[in-house]
């Protein structure tokens, strides 16, 4: 194969939502990326990069870690480089989380809530997690390396009723062992 066709370089998944009303409790969302080798895309991940994290080759950041959605525009903003990372990485699956140790909210009960993924200056998705108002958590993209060396993208949100732990394993696993956690 040539590789004519330049597939996705540079993304940026951002990630909004309002401020919880005054006197309860604060709504605390985050980004989260689990980097997959292309050996094994659906078993454990090379490497995982959330609040406070990179990845070790500085491919995968995350620039803003908001523990409120208080300010103006998107809260969370996770940048992949993905024409740098190496070869032997083969998928990124990008996850939203509601940090709710209880497990009472779900994104329905969060206003404003909004995905957007882009590449340079052009909005590949934008989402308002409606299709998970019901779950706490939420697969927004997966980033598969094709044999030519280019990524692809694969959008569409997928709900979970999941803790954090549970998420992990489930937001990276084949699309068969996803059902026991999905709303």
């Amino acid at each position: 194969m040539t590789g004519i066709r330049k597939g996705l370089t540079r993304v940026e998944v951002a990630l909004r939502w309002d401020p919880s009303p005054a006197g309860t409790p604060a709504h605390d969302l985050d980004l989260v990326a689990a980097v997959l080798p292309a050996a094994d895309p659906y078993g454990e991940p090379a490497y995982l990069v959330h609040f406070g994290r990179r990845s070790p080759d500085g491919t995968v950041t995350l620039d803003r870690d908001s523990r409120t959605g208080q300010g103006f525009g998107f809260d969370e903003v996770l940048k992949l480089e993905l024409d740098r990372m190496d070869a032997a990485l083969g998928r990124v699956v990008v996850g939203v989380l509601i940090q709710d140790d209880a497990r009472t909210k779900s994104f329905g009960d969060i206003g404003g809530t909004a995905v957007r993924i882009r590449a340079g200056y052009d909005d590949l998705v934008l989402d308002d997690l409606a299709g998970a108002s019901g779950a706490g958590a939420a697969v927004v993209a997966e980033f598969t390396r094709e044999e030519a060396g280019t990524w692809t993208l694969r959008p569409g949100v997928r709900g979970f009723d999941a803790g954090p732990e549970e998420f992990l394993r489930l937001m990276t696993a084949a699309p068969s062992d996803r059902a026991a956690g999905t709303p």
